[in-house]
């Protein structure tokens, strides 16, 4: 029975070993006293693969949001929502418009929509996103998602604060996409 319970420890043990880490963030404070947030994240999948899940609608719908489309007329903007059901424009959409794509390697991005009575837009629509993906081996993928310039301002500060535990929270949920499946909106708890 000891032997079992410890072969059993022993087994667990390996595979939270090989389990890929939580995302980890910091703050970077510029000279402008303007800050920058860093999420970074290991995820156990290839470049490609990552790609497609942070470039496309498709790839959003994975991990991400139940509902992601592009937006017609603007090739370079992905609408998404947090209800399956938002009609396109709707109030509770978000519009990311994708500013420079490095296929495989770079994605930047601005949010230019948000929620209705998202608190604080003025100064996030200002923010610019930027994905970065560094290939690690056939099957490794190192995720950086950097966001600047939140301001030295009272709402910079709450700003951050959201995103901070927002996107990690978002690259823990791209990193499980790859190690258990694409989300399932039907269990997820949808109110971020």
């Amino acid at each position: 029975m000891i032997r079992a319970l410890l072969c059993l420890l022993l087994a667990l043990c390996a595979a939270r070993a090989q389990a890929a880490p939580e995302a980890r963030s910091r703050t970077i404070v510029e000279a402008d006293g303007s800050r920058t947030l860093v999420v970074e994240v290991e995820i156990k999948a290839p470049a490609a693969d990552v790609w497609k899940a942070i470039s496309t609608p498709e790839g959003w719908q994975g991990w991400a949001v139940p509902l992601a489309r592009t937006v017609e007329g603007e090739p370079d903007m992905i609408e998404t929502s947090y209800d399956p059901a938002a009609p396109p424009g709707g109030p509770g959409t978000i519009r990311q418009l994708f500013l420079a794509r490095i296929p495989g390697r770079l994605l930047a991005f601005r949010t230019v929509k948000a929620p209705a009575g998202f608190p604080d837009f003025d100064t996030y629509g200002r923010v610019v996103s930027v994905f970065e993906l560094e290939p690690r081996g056939d099957r490794t993928t190192f995720v950086r998602l950097s966001a600047h310039p939140y301001p030295d301002t009272e709402a910079g500060r709450r700003l951050i604060g959201f995103f901070e535990r927002g996107n990690r929270a978002s690259l823990d949920m791209l990193r499980r996409r790859f190690a258990e499946g694409p989300a399932d909106w039907s269990k997820e708890r949808l109110s971020k």
